[in-house]
């Protein structure tokens, strides 16, 4: 017979050496833990403390039911399965939601399955029923052409261009939060949905319901913590390529800019600005006066942000330090080397570790910090190991099998602690992953090492509104991607000019990418260094699209009062702010299936143009609003599909409801 015990408002089952607790986490979620053999952990890798929430917990003989707001648990002790509990999820109105894997006497498989492995951990499977009709969203940044997960598999693990962000939003009206960071996988069949954690101590998810799409991510991110305020200089264009390589090069291409009367809000200074990795400072050969040049860039009103990197080499003044202080993170097999930067050994630098953090800061601190620099560009946060041998690699927050998804949240923790600890109120950094939690550290995650071409485009756009979906509403990528492309090719002008429009209408808009024809740079002696990509500014790529350029950045900052309103709305209800078409009509079930067009905020139906030669496309104008065609002025009714003109200038964009006439006509 199974035991269940009110405990202060928690649910507490205990069945043949499981305990299984159902936990109030929020004004309609629960937290879900369970532990074979041992009480359970309440870790906090992203679940902040909620806010004490009303739970209505009945027990009658072998079914315990728990309450709060609009979800509702039952566990069920079947007497015809006597090996196992069950447990079910409602919403206020008894519809179901999700349920746990029921399975058969035959098959003698459990919804929750603790596997032991040496050591005394297990691998853990749990499995739920599928539904096959319902649609899901989310799971972070992937690179597929998939918006809907539901069919799908999702490694649970970083990589370059991979950010694993296990939430999920169903069409039936909840959210589920895998709160593990362990290496695993997550499956979204047809016939089941299993979530996987290869090395782990116990279960841990967390789910909720809402009503509508807006009223779950307000849900979450009460949940794992609000986006920060993002600052002004979010809001417009900013300017990058792989890579500056001197100071007097950066100042002259901010120097173009303030004279062509083109507005830069940030001017990026790329990696290898330092002599070995993880020496945190500025080469004096190529950067000799770091705080003049962050003064001349503030008077043309430009931020800067540097590049910063978790490779420590062999050869950095800062190695046998770190070393020797454990803030490295360890290979349990062979060498302690982790990649190879051309022949040069490195290891990677822990910021689990929260010492390390503190130590990494001060060097930060002292070379950038204090020249004026106050937001930073957090390359390799998966990190990107020269070999993803997960099993070979330990955190001081663990073995990376258990714990290696955390990496890039903790790494965007270790500087908006930092920042904030200097009184700094609002904070932004570029990172390249992303774990649950993420947002209220600041992040703003790109999508990597992309390639240049219309294919890796097209998978651009689902990965961002899936990334908002899941809770980080702060996304861009490099447009026109990162590698592959040449300025003098035309084929690769015409990609450039479709990522570039459809980038004003991002989170961020960002021009970066290492581009042909390329420079090497070596040092007075003779030395070589990293070289440089070729030119990457706005007129570097002929004239007549210069002026698309330019009118594209001029129409963003038109838009600044708009995109600093969604910026808000991403701070105080987690809402994305490039969002699907079913999070602002989700009772149109059209909507749920277009992955080509979104919503830029709740008035700007935005139709990236992302086949090549593509001079027209259909849009979709969902019924129950009027969309004004925002180049041309024509109105049209809601419930329709359009055939709209695409020339090289434009993207079709729709207002919604009449909203901001002013635009009509200005891009």
């Amino acid at each position: 017979m199974a035991m269940f015990v009110n405990d202060g408002g928690m649910l507490k089952c205990r069945y043949q050496g499981e305990n299984l607790w159902l936990i109030p986490w929020g004004e309609n979620a629960l937290r879900v833990v369970a532990r074979y053999m041992g009480e359970p952990e309440l870790p906090g890798w992203a679940l902040l403390e909620p806010a004490a929430s009303k739970a209505e917990i009945a027990i009658c003989g072998e079914e315990a039911t728990v309450t709060v707001g609009r979800l509702k648990a039952v566990v069920r002790h079947c007497p015809d399965r006597p090996d196992r509990l069950t447990v079910s999820y409602y919403n206020q109105r008894g519809e179901l939601l999700l349920a746990e894997r029921a399975g058969t006497d035959a098959l003698k498989i459990k919804p929750r399955q603790f596997l032991p492995l040496p050591g005394g951990e297990c691998k853990l499977v749990v499995e739920f029923e599928a539904d096959e009709s319902e649609k899901l969203y989310g799971m972070g940044q992937y690179q597929q052409e998939v918006l809907n997960c539901k069919g799908s598999f999702f490694e649970l693990a970083q990589r370059n261009s991979q950010a694993s962000v296990p939430f999920v939003l169903s069409n039936k009206g909840y959210g589920f939060l895998w709160h593990n960071p362990a290496i695993g996988r997550a499956s979204f069949g047809y016939n089941l949905t299993e979530w996987v954690a290869e090395n782990t101590r116990q279960m841990d998810y967390w789910i909720c319901a809402g009503d509508t799409p807006a009223q779950i991510e307000k849900e979450y991110a009460d949940a794992v913590g609000h986006a920060p305020v993002m600052p002004e200089y979010g809001l417009g264009f900013w300017q990058c390529k792989l890579r500056y390589w001197n100071q007097e090069q950066l100042l002259n291409v901010a120097r173009e800019y303030h004279r062509r009367g083109v507005r830069v809000d940030v001017i990026v200074i790329d990696f290898f600005h330092w002599p070995f990795m993880g020496d945190y400072r500025f080469e004096e050969e190529f950067w000799p006066d770091p705080k003049a040049m962050v003064q001349e860039l503030e008077s043309m009103g430009m931020k800067v942000m540097v590049s910063v990197w978790p490779q420590v080499s062999y050869r950095s003044e800062n190695f046998k330090e770190m070393n020797a202080e454990g803030y490295l993170v360890r290979s349990d097999r062979g060498e302690d080397v982790q990649f190879r930067k051309g022949d040069e050994p490195v290891m990677f630098f822990d910021f689990t570790n929260p010492e390390a953090r503190k130590y990494l800061w001060e060097k930060i601190k002292k070379n950038y910090y204090d020249y004026g620099i106050e937001t930073f560009w957090l390359d390799e946060a998966e990190p990107e190991y020269g070999v993803y041998d997960f099993e070979n690699y330990r955190y001081f927050s663990g073995p990376v099998m258990q714990t290696g998804n955390l990496y890039p949240q903790a790494y965007a923790r270790a500087f908006y602690e930092g920042q904030k600890a200097e009184g700094q109120q609002e904070v932004v950094n570029l990172l390249r992953c992303a774990w649950a939690g993420s947002a209220r550290y600041g992040a703003l995650v790109w999508s990597g090492d992309v390639h240049s071409n219309f294919p890796t485009l097209r998978r651009q756009i689902c990965a961002g509104l899936n990334m908002g979906i899941a809770g980080i509403p702060w996304w861009t990528t490099d447009i026109g991607g990162f590698v592959g492309g040449d300025n003098r090719d035309p084929a690769f002008r015409e990609l450039l000019v479709r990522w570039f429009q459809w980038g004003t209408f991002c989170p961020v808009m960002r021009l970066h990418g290492v581009r042909d024809p390329r420079e090497d740079v070596f040092t007075k002696e003779g030395e070589p260094r990293l070289g440089s990509g070729g030119d990457n500014e706005i007129w570097s790529h002929g004239e007549e699209n210069y002026a698309i350029f330019k009118r594209h950045i001029e129409f963003r900052e038109r838009m600044r009062d708009y995109t600093r309103k969604l910026m808000d709305e991403a701070h105080q209800y987690g809402a994305p702010v490039i969002r699907t078409m079913f999070y602002e009509f989700p009772q149109n079930s059209l909507c749920w299936d277009l992955k080509d067009q979104y919503m830029f905020g709740s008035d700007v139906l935005v139709a990236p143009v992302a086949h090549e030669g593509m001079r027209e496309r259909a849009v979709v104008l969902p019924a129950g609003a009027s969309w004004t065609d925002l180049h041309t002025g024509t109105v049209y009714a809601g419930g329709q599909t359009v055939l709209c003109p695409a020339p090289m200038e434009r993207i079709p964009v729709f207002l919604r409801d009449g909203s901001h006439a002013d635009w009509v006509g200005k891009l």
